[in-house]
């Protein structure tokens, strides 16, 4: 047993660690915070001094700040849904015993390891692009016109490719969670006469919901600030402007890093109410 000596020290050790790591948090955070209450013009004299609430007031009151709320909900409720059902069919498949299933397996997870700039420059211009993309010789193929996928389609054509980025990381959760099932509870259901269907929904989605539970918490927080994506994609352009491109925008428009901090401030109370909300959920499963 550890005596309080041994606890004594490891704490000891320990603290550098934890204290570079809320420096790290917190210094940033408090710089918002201090930011968001003054108007300072890096480009144009620098600090204007104190203003108050008036950056908060200004960036909600923006015709575009709403809108770029519910588009930031839609792009991380799309791309959950997606990730969530592929990954629990495609980690069922990669659980079945096959040839080369090591390899399979890594080809599956490779895609989360790419930077996400880079994911969609392939998706832009290998894939999506109008003239000479994959999907417009494939449409030419079969007699369609090719869709300019960014500009006609925008929306779902982002939610494609930031699912096909995350989907990697929820088929390898998922898996993880098939491979600790009792496989003894199936066979038994099985010998029972129980069809496919209700051993799914009654043995392995049960089974299964923590660790769908943890997708949906650690995506949400990631996507919650999807940034890169947009901007080499979209550019924020035809409804893809999402809170943490509105606060991107709107800093090189006026430049003011106040207006910035206040909008930051915001995206970090949805943050934090939309974790609030899955941790409940979270919890409630875990207990369960």
């Amino acid at each position: 047993m550890a005596t309080k000596a041994s606890r004594s020290a490891a704490r000891l050790m320990m603290a550098p660690a934890v204290v570079l790591l809320l420096g790290w948090m917190l210094v940033p955070l408090l710089m918002t915070l201090w930011f968001s209450f003054r108007t300072y013009l890096p480009l144009r004299g620098g600090d204007q001094g104190w203003t108050g609430f008036d950056n908060y007031v200004r960036f909600v009151t923006s015709s575009a700040f709403w809108p770029a709320v519910q588009t930031t909900l839609v792009i991380v409720l799309g791309v959950l849904i997606i990730t969530v059902v592929l990954g629990i069919l495609i980690a069922m498949l990669l659980d079945q015993p096959m040839w080369g299933q090591g390899a399979v397996r890594i080809l599956v997870i490779a895609p989360f390891f790419v930077m996400p700039t880079v994911s969609a420059l392939v998706w832009k211009n290998m894939f999506m692009d109008p003239v000479n993309g994959l999907f417009a010789h494939l449409w030419r193929f079969f007699g369609a016109e090719p869709v300019s996928w960014l500009s006609d389609a925008a929306m779902p054509s982002l939610i494609m490719i930031v699912s096909w980025q995350w989907l990697p990381f929820a088929t390898l959760i998922l898996l993880t969670a098939f491979q600790s099932l009792d496989s003894e509870q199936l066979e038994a259901a099985e010998m029972d006469g129980a069809p496919f269907i209700k051993r799914f929904f009654y043995i392995v989605l049960p089974h299964l919901s923590r660790a769908i539970t943890i997708v949906i918490l650690i995506q949400t927080i990631f996507l919650l600030a999807i940034f890169a994506e947009i901007f080499v994609t979209t550019g924020g352009a035809f409804g893809t402007r999402t809170l943490s491109y509105l606060i991107f925008q709107r800093v090189l428009e006026s430049q003011n890093i106040g207006l910035g901090s206040a909008g930051g401030v915001y995206a970090i109370i949805l943050a934090n109410i939309v974790a609030i909300f899955l941790m409940r959920i979270v919890g409630k499963n875990l207990d369960n």
